[in-house]
């Protein structure tokens, strides 16, 4: 029996969305996982992004697994570091929430998925890698090739040549210029404005480009802006009980009750501790044995 062609696109805001920079796709993507778990993960990496992944669906797109047991695939699934599902706010200005599936052929780890749902963009941030947490492909391509990647501020005054003749700078100019430049960015400018202010209103003729340009990016530097406050745009889900999370209380995307390890009693108003539990009982026992004496004798 072969599994359903047609695939069911969830409500808008609903569904699928792929998480960012993931290896290409290879035969070996799921061997590490279960037969079932790799079977579905397989089934959902080929879904397109909006498509729906609940269990009901799930159940409907193949014909190997119901719903309880893709219900138990989808929490290993995500134990493995392939999904989360969190609940977004449709954009800063308005109010409403949506649900999305974020799903990666390459296993992620928490650490990972905890900074991109933060940010919104790549989870990595730098340092070693390990199979669990890649390289994002650009920064693969650059060890490989031992070039590392032009910033921003380089590029935009490697541009500038391109942009007037009078303000060509060499390599060594741009490497010195570039933590000046890099401050423009900072303050939030962008290449097109960067370019305009430093290429606006040159004299005819420019006999140091590089002195020039340094005196231009000092007198010009944007004001700091201030940054306005940040509002929460993404909650992480269990992904068991679909329960509200802090990133840091979801292991595998699993919250505690989920994880089956018993969450500690909380203490009790009033609650004494141990040793002065027994202070009092050695005291009450002190107490009875004086009160239940017999009388001492009286002789005439």
């Amino acid at each position: 029996m072969a599994a359903h062609n047609s695939t069911a696109m969830a409500v808008p805001g609903y569904g699928k969305q792929s998480a960012p920079e993931q290896l290409p796709r290879s035969a070996s993507d799921f061997a590490h996982l279960p037969v079932r778990e790799a079977y579905l993960a397989s089934l959902i990496d080929h879904l397109p992004d909006g498509a729906a992944m609940d269990i009901k669906s799930l159940a409907v797109l193949q014909p190997h697994y119901g719903q309880a047991a893709c219900r138990t695939a989808l929490n290993r699934l995500s134990t493995a570091g392939h999904l989360r599902r969190v609940r977004e706010r449709l954009s800063s200005k308005d109010c409403r929430w949506v649900f999305h599936t974020y799903f990666s052929r390459t296993p992620r780890s928490d650490a990972w998925w905890n900074r991109f749902l933060a940010t919104g963009g790549s989870g990595d941030t730098g340092g070693t890698s390990t199979p669990a947490d890649p390289d994002p492909p650009d920064e693969r391509t650059a060890v490989r090739n031992h070039t590392p990647l032009p910033s921003a501020a380089y590029a935009a005054l490697a541009g500038l040549g391109l942009a007037d003749p009078r303000l060509a700078l060499s390599a060594a100019d741009c490497t010195a210029l570039e933590p000046l430049a890099a401050e423009w960015f900072a303050r939030g400018a962008t290449p097109a404005l960067f370019t305009v202010a430093l290429t606006n209103g040159l004299p005819p003729d420019v006999h140091s480009p590089a002195a020039f340009t340094r005196r231009r990016l000092l007198d010009k530097l944007p004001p700091e802006r201030p940054h306005p406050p940040q509002q929460l745009t993404r909650i992480p889900e269990c992904t068991a009980c679909r329960t509200p999370c802090r990133p840091q209380a979801l292991l595998g995307g699993l919250c505690r009750a989920c994880r089956g390890t018993p969450a500690p009693p909380p203490p009790r108003p009033g609650t004494l501790p141990p040793a002065a539990v027994h202070r009092h009982a050695a005291q009450a026992r002190d107490a009875l044995r004086r009160n239940s004496a017999p009388p001492s004798p009286v002789y005439a």
